[in-house]
């Protein structure tokens, strides 16, 4: 079957005109007279006939054997190392899929057709890119010579819309949290979520943005959009671009901060801060614009001290005027983990209080706190290893800076 596929597929394009682009239609047609042919020689059942219409329509405008996968609401994420190998997240576990691509070349063409869909380039010059699916699902692509093994492409998928009605119900946090959170972000506080890869920091960026009023003008900017604010009417959408095949006009986050505040923006929300773009993040959020943004770190303490390195990596500043900057931007972290059981939970929300004796002091607002359960009390280094994790979210202090809420109007 797979060798027919290739012969059908090589007879379908030498029959296309490169004038005009063929509608989904005309692609069908096309497909289902060289399948009509082929049967005249060598007769099929109807079964085949019907899959390999599918799989050559696939190739040609979906996403070829992974389409199956991101049609399956219940895989959150594709993983091909190399042609030969293809594991997929289900559930919070990942394990391998039972098919494979045929060849490199098929896995190759795949790439180069989902990284053009969205201007972009990948090749061994550039053999890295970045890219999205039409549903918003996010694309990175790995070419050789940097890929030892063949071409590696990772697909995580956002199958829907998590709202934060929709955390609390999977209890990821609690109301009275989502209720402060709720009451800071209409107030204008600049808020950063940080987490581990997986923990679902872009899902909670989405939610907490459903708090920002209808009325602002928002501009986010992401490596690969992905945000969605159907609430919000002035919105501006901003992408960065990678560099063409000469090596230039690349476009990074840091060029489109300094574009937004040119924008007029009533409020930023940066995708991903990971480098020295973090620096002009700093200097817009101090001086007067609202923001949220998210980074790697395992710990809110830790995400204070990556945004300090990211910041030496663009200017070589003294570290007391960096601290200094990072208190004055950053008035909130909300830090999401993945727990033992694979739920992915807020197990922290800190506010940014003061420097003092050239440390940056945070003042814990909610802390997450698990429940002994029996199974977890048992014996043997695996107890409990795999029990639901019971807790939830416990405050455990007071919002100290109030200064932005009593000038919105708002009360905690």
């Amino acid at each position: 079957m797979g060798e027919l596929k290739r012969e059908l597929k090589e007879r379908i394009l030498s029959g296309m005109s490169y004038e005009r682009q063929l509608s989904d239609e005309e692609l069908s047609e096309l497909i289902d007279e060289a399948i009509r042919l082929q049967t005249e020689s060598k007769p099929m059942r109807l079964e085949e006939r019907l899959r390999l219409r599918k799989e050559l329509f696939d190739s040609f405008r979906r996403l070829d054997i992974l389409q199956e996968l991101v049609d399956d609401p219940e895989i959150t994420e594709i993983m091909v190392n190399g042609p030969g190998t293809v594991f997929v997240e289900t559930g919070g576990k990942i394990g391998r899929w039972d098919k494979s691509f045929e060849s490199r070349e098929q896995l190759l063409d795949l790439i180069r057709q989902i990284v053009s869909r969205v201007n972009r380039i990948v090749n061994t010059a550039s053999p890295i890119a970045d890219a999205r699916l039409p549903d918003g699902s996010r694309v990175h692509a790995v070419l050789e010579p940097v890929a030892i093994d063949g071409p590696v492409l990772t697909i995580r998928k956002f199958p829907e819309r998590i709202t934060m009605e929709r955390l609390l119900e999977y209890g990821s946090i609690s109301k009275e949290a989502a209720d402060l959170l709720r009451t800071l972000a209409a107030a204008n506080y600049n808020i950063f979520v940080s987490g581990g890869t997986g923990t679902g920091k872009t899902t909670f960026l989405n939610a907490l943005s459903e708090f920002i009023p209808a009325g602002e003008r928002v501009i986010t900017i992401e490596d690969s959009a992905e945000l969605c604010l159907p609430h919000i009417e002035n919105l501006v959408r901003l992408e960065t671009r990678d560099a063409n095949a000469e090596g230039t006009g690349a476009i990074g986050i840091g060029d489109l901060i300094r574009a937004a505040l040119r924008m007029r923006p009533d409020r930023l929300i940066i995708g991903e801060v990971r480098g020295k773009e973090a620096l002009d993040l700093l200097q817009a959020l101090n001086t007067g614009h609202g923001g949220f943004s998210t980074g790697h770190a395992n710990s809110p303490k830790d995400m204070l001290i990556r945004l300090e390195t990211m910041v030496l990596m663009a200017a070589d500043l003294p570290l007391p005027a960096i601290r200094n900057q990072i208190a004055s931007a950053v008035d909130i972290l909300v830090h999401v983990a993945r727990m033992r059981d694979r739920s992915r939970k807020v197990v922290a929300v800190e506010e940014v209080d003061r420097v003092e004796n050239g440390e940056i002091i945070l003042n814990p607002l909610f802390e997450f706190r698990e429940r002994e359960t029996p199974e977890r009390t048992g014996c043997g280094s695996d107890a409990g290893k795999d029990q639901k994790v019971e807790g939830g979210l416990t405050r455990v202090g007071t919002l100290r800076h109030r200064g932005k809420l009593k000038l919105a109007g708002y009360t905690v």
